[in-house]
């Protein structure tokens, strides 16, 4: 590797630079589709270096995924009115110009390796779906977690991925009203 400007010596700052690297690399390009020396060159380290902080590229993608999992984006901890909050953060939150949908990204691009979709399950089943499914009703708070999440997973990979027109239009109120109404009917739709 070619002398670059040296790194002042602070682990905590090094670690997550490595980590900011790897979140990014993961998202572009998917578990498979990156290397631990491309995350460290970008992160202006070594791959032995990465190795000595996170042990794995596996355990890196761990920890990689639990950060980017970890804050709530699309479903808050205790949601006012849960069908339209989390209408309301999707269409927000996946408009074109906003932030890059990392966990999402990461999700998607990883989805062929068994491992990696293993860790980004339960990951989701930790933070997402765990928040998520404790504002739902019973019988079948966890079906309807999971089918909400699938529809909040479709919706991402229509407007941001495929880009389809009508998902980004200029009419997001009304996007909002018919994805608030789809989520209402799947937590209020009678199970035994």
């Amino acid at each position: 590797m070619p002398a670059g400007p040296s790194r002042s010596r602070n682990a905590a700052a090094t670690r997550n630079d490595i980590l900011k690297s790897a979140i990014r690399h993961f998202a572009r390009a998917g578990y498979d589709g990156v290397g631990v020396r491309e995350i460290a060159g970008d992160a202006g380290v070594t791959a032995m270096l990465v190795n000595r902080y996170f042990g794995s590229k596996e355990q890196l993608f761990a920890e990689a995924v639990e950060v980017s999992f970890a804050p709530p984006v699309f479903v808050a901890e205790n949601a006012d009115a849960l069908a339209r909050d989390v209408a309301t953060a999707l269409i927000t939150r996946s408009a074109r110009e906003t932030d890059d949908l990392a966990p999402f990204l990461i999700m998607l691009r990883s989805a062929s390796n068994p491992r990696a979709i293993e860790i980004v399950r339960e990951a989701i089943e930790r933070h997402v779906g765990k928040r998520l499914a404790g504002q739902l009703p019973q019988p079948g708070r966890q079906v309807r977690s999971d089918v909400l999440l699938s529809v909040i997973s479709g919706v991402l990979l229509m407007r941001r991925v495929v880009g389809t027109r009508a998902l980004n239009g200029r009419n997001t109120d009304q996007l909002v009203d018919l994805l608030e109404a789809v989520f209402d009917t799947i937590a209020e739709t009678p199970l035994s």
